[in-house]
């Protein structure tokens, strides 16, 4: 488990300090005796040549203020021997001289003898000179021993024994023969790597040489071969294509449209949380239903479709899929025969639309994760338990679409009612503790009882402090802090088992489930609690095996992996809380660094690096801003391969104003703003962390939705969101109240009929209720909204600037690529003045109006809450489009 540290950051400020005749100093000396101190301060580099120690030995006065100065021992480092006497230590702060102190948050710095280190708020004592010569290290690592090479399909596995170095080794360089590509070197820290940039049916061989920090270098080990296997096959290919360039539709599977009744479920909680008396199971939709309405998809004018997690479940009520226990196996309830995930993922890249699935590298369920590590359990089959524990059978395992029916003979009438609907879970527990089990008192009572009364036990339940789980697989502690660093290394929830995700199994298993879905050729990866895992993990572990993977398997359309994550911080700050390690726009960037080798150090290093550099210290950039009118290239190298969900743009968007003040706020301390995901509300929260679906009223629907299509981000839309469903219902209760009256209600009786979509946006023909469905206003609206954006390249991909703006939600934006150049000014609800601008022949995409400027100046009228100009410059070899799409409710 990794350990938990609090960051030290220094606080300047005038002190009330201690002041009175100072203690004996010496001179300067090489080596100090054992009743005296040597104390090194490294001062912060504004602080110049002048630097003082002000000190106090114990049952002594302090020095005066400012206290006596410390002379340069070497580049970066002042020194000061002080004379103890009889005590044992003393107390300090360092000044500047100049009223600025670093008094180690105010508790003053607690010294002893020796030699003494004072650094970036860190005090180490019996520390080693700073300032000794250093002496050359001449000596190589020993030979790493023991490689292996083991072939899985097209990637090779490549493990070793650690080699020692007298000072210690900071990687590996793996030398590579064989292929068409000759030798190749690739250098990494840890002793196990996977290459996947390989042949089929080839032979390759590997050698590994340890490294040291000094460069030098071990000899070479002896050579790993190994042949790679056919290729595989053909399991489905991306689309391809920027991103950006697409609007995304979110459903919840289990929850949008049923289309094979044969593998609904209730489950457990099916009458107790009311879903029965709605004939409502939570697992209602699935493949064949998304398969059945992806032409409602596209008449919406929608060309990308993010989907809950697809692996297999094990909760109690799991419908949303982020309980995940067999990561390598897609669940049961989702699919059926000729509608599998393959065959969702085929017929949407049919029909232009891509896939981006939700998955989850944080957490599994409770139960663990199979072939990872599965926690047993203690459990009896007495008079109150016996409905709950199923007696094991030998080979058979967990298995959602087998529900206990509440039939059973040997239980009396009400504990078949208790039983109802609970698969299999004999494969989980065991009265007699098992080999090596940790978890105290098995078996005993625990004196608690159960909702029903039962008595309760201990290690009944894993939790992460009940020792059920091995602390090198999963964290052991509960999150008490959520901007500490204890919420990258504890547990959520009861339900969600912490991944220990520094450890390089736990990383191997992840890198290997998820890389089975790339292969299927899903076209990106949203990610789930992504800011509960260090972004240095993310930087050095899952985002290049992900990029990695994605080009070895697809190429060119592999780079346009999508992958967005949720770095989720629920308040109105450009920081959230000033904790930049919980900040969205922190993890779309490299790191800057080089941390220690070991994942667990590295990331206690980088979160302990970042929180004392701040917000201030953090990159900007102006990837997302046009540069006066112009377009620029955007400087993409130091991108990590993580964006991001705009959290600050959702919590504000109970008003569409608010929204666009505060995601400007942010733009240039993300990588590049332009890649952001942008929604109003989600299955998790409503804007200002509301608990209900948006219910600010139509016409701020529609204005909220011109705001997001038209501004930098790539639009994105909760379903049924175009018919306000659900507007005002809680989001989500769990078990305790029927699904029909949360915001996570079944959507398919607002489909059923038919529906055929001639384009994106346009429907080619509809009948019954999916036809009245598709009638409804805000449909009407983003339908047109999706056909402007799809024609005009400077809203899907333009940087944007408000200078020379007036207007409350009004910019211009701008790309040019290739022979791509699209310039375009826009306002929303309101007028606005473009000034020095191009002059120019511009046209509204709303109303077909045709303005030219000759003094750099046009001003645009437009009123109604959600109605829109959209002036696009003929340019050569771009003409504008002219009008698109028909006057409809709001765009007029």
């Amino acid at each position: 488990m990794r350990r938990k540290t609090t960051p030290i950051r220094r606080r300047w400020g005038a002190l009330a300090l201690v002041t009175g005749v100072a203690a004996s100093l010496l001179p300067v000396t090489a080596a100090a005796a054992a009743d005296t101190v040597t104390v090194y301060y490294r001062p912060p580099t504004a602080w110049g040549n002048s630097v003082n120690i002000h000190y106090g030995v114990d049952g002594a006065a302090w020095t005066p203020v400012p206290g006596v100065a410390m002379e340069a021992a070497c580049p970066g480092w002042r020194r000061r021997t002080v004379d103890l006497g009889s005590a044992t230590g003393l107390q300090a702060v360092f000044t500047n001289g100049s009223g600025t102190w670093d008094n180690n948050n105010g508790a003053n710095y607690r010294i002893g003898t020796g030699t003494v280190t004072v650094s970036g708020g860190t005090l180490t004592p019996n520390a080693p000179d700073p300032c000794a010569p250093v002496v050359p290290d001449t000596t190589a690592p020993s030979v790493p021993g023991g490689l292996t090479a083991v072939p899985g399909g097209l990637s090779v596995t490549l493990t070793w024994n650690p080699a020692t170095d007298d000072r210690g080794v900071t990687g590996y360089e793996l030398t590579r023969t064989g292929g068409a590509t000759g030798t190749t070197t690739v250098v990494v820290t840890g002793t196990r790597h996977v290459a996947y940039d390989l042949a089929p049916q080839t032979a390759y061989t590997w050698r590994v040489s340890a490294v040291d920090a000094a460069g030098n270098r071990s000899a070479a080990s002896a050579p790993a071969t190994a042949t790679t296997g056919a290729a595989p096959a053909v399991g489905g290919s991306p689309l391809g294509g920027d991103p950006r360039e697409d609007s995304i539709y979110f459903v919840m599977t289990a929850r949008f449209a049923d289309g094979d009744a044969g593998n609904n479920r209730g489950g457990s909680q099916h009458v107790r949380s009311g879903n029965a008396a709605n004939d409502d199971p939570m697992f209602r939709g699935d493949f064949k239903g998304l398969i059945d309405k992806l032409d409602y998809v596209k008449a919406l004018g929608f060309s990308a479709l993010w989907i809950t997690p697809v692996v297999l479940n094990r909760s109690d009520y799991d419908f949303h899929g982020y309980h995940g226990w067999d990561f390598h196996r897609v669940d049961p309830r989702l699919e059926s025969p000729g509608a599998s995930y393959q065959d969702l993922i085929d017929a949407a890249h049919a029909k232009g639309i891509k896939i981006f699935q939700d998955v989850v590298y944080n957490h599994s369920s409770r139960w663990g994760a199979k072939g990872l590590f599965t926690p047993t359990v203690y459990g009896t089959r007495d008079a109150q338990w016996k409905w709950y524990y199923d007696q094991p059978q030998a080979g058979k395992e967990y298995d959602p679409l087998q529900e206990h029916q509440g039939t059973d003979p040997d239980l009396t009438p009400a504990q078949n009612a208790q039983a109802k609907g609970r698969p299999y879970n004999g494969d989980l527990w065991s009265a007699t503790a098992p080999t090596g089990n940790r978890c105290l008192n098995w078996g005993t009572p625990t004196g608690g009882r159960s909702p029903e009364g039962y008595t309760l036990y201990h290690c009944q339940w894993p939790v992460p402090t009940s020792r059920l789980f091995p602390a090198d697989l999963y964290h052991q502690c509960w999150i008490g802090n959520w901007e500490g660093e204890d919420s990258r290394s504890c547990w959520l929830h009861e339900d969600l088992a912490d991944f220990n995700t520094e450890n390089e199994r736990v990383q191997q298993y992840l890198i290997d489930v998820y890389n089975r879905f790339i292969d299927m050729g899903v076209d990106g990866f949203r990610i789930d609690t992504a800011v509960h895992i260090p972004r240095v993990t993310w930087n050095r572990r899952f985002l290049p095996a992900i990029q990695q993977h994605a080009v070895a398997r697809h190429g060119a359309k592999g780079k346009d992996f999508y992958v967005f994550g949720e770095v989720a911080a629920f308040v109105n700050d450009k920081w959230n809380r000033g904790s930049v390690n919980h900040s969205a726009q922190f993890f779309t960037w490299k790191e800057r660094k080089e941390y220690s080798a070991d994942d667990v150090r590295a990331a206690i290093e980088q979160y302990d690096h970042e929180q004392l550099l701040g917000p201030s210290g953090q990159p900007t950039t102006d990837n997302a801003f046009l540069r006066g009118n112009s377009y620029h290239t955007p400087d993409r190298s130091k991108f990590s391969g993580m964006n991001v969900i705009d959290m600050r743009m959702h919590m504000n968007f109970s008003d569409a104003g608010n929204a666009f003040g505060n995601g400007k706020d942010s733009d240039d301390s993300y990588n590049d703003a332009t890649y952001n995901v942008v929604y109003v509300d989600s299955h998790d929260y409503g804007p200002n962390k509301s608990g209900t679906r948006y219910t600010g009223g139509t016409d701020a629907w529609a204005e909220n939705m011109s705001l997001m299509w038209t501004f930098r981000g790539v639009p994105t839309l909760y379903y049924g969101s175009e018919i306000e469903f659900q507007k005002g219902a809680r989001i989500d209760c769990g078990p305790t109240c029927p699904l029909a009256t949360t915001g996570r209600a079944y959507y398919g009786s607002h489909l059923a009929g038919s529906v055929t979509a001639s384009d994106f946006g346009v429907v080619g023909s509809a009948t019954g209720q999916v036809a009245r469905t598709l009638d409804q206003p805000l449909v009407k609206h983003v339908q047109r909204l999706n056909l402007i954006r799809r024609a005009i390249p400077a809203l899907q991909k333009g940087q944007y600037s408000t200078e020379g703006i007036s207007g409350s939600m009004a910019y211009k934006r701008r790309y040019t690529a290739g022979g791509v150049d699209s310039f375009a000014l826009v306002t929303v609800s309101g007028a606005a003045t473009f000034s020095g601008i191009p002059n120019g022949r511009y046209t509204d995409a709303v109303t077909g109006e045709v303005r030219t400027v000759t003094n750099g100046t046009l001003t645009a009228s437009v009123s109604g809450k959600g109605n829109l100009r959209v002036y696009v410059l003929d340019l050569p070899g771009n003409p504008a489009p002219g009008k698109i799409g028909t006057t409809g409710p709001y765009l007029r």
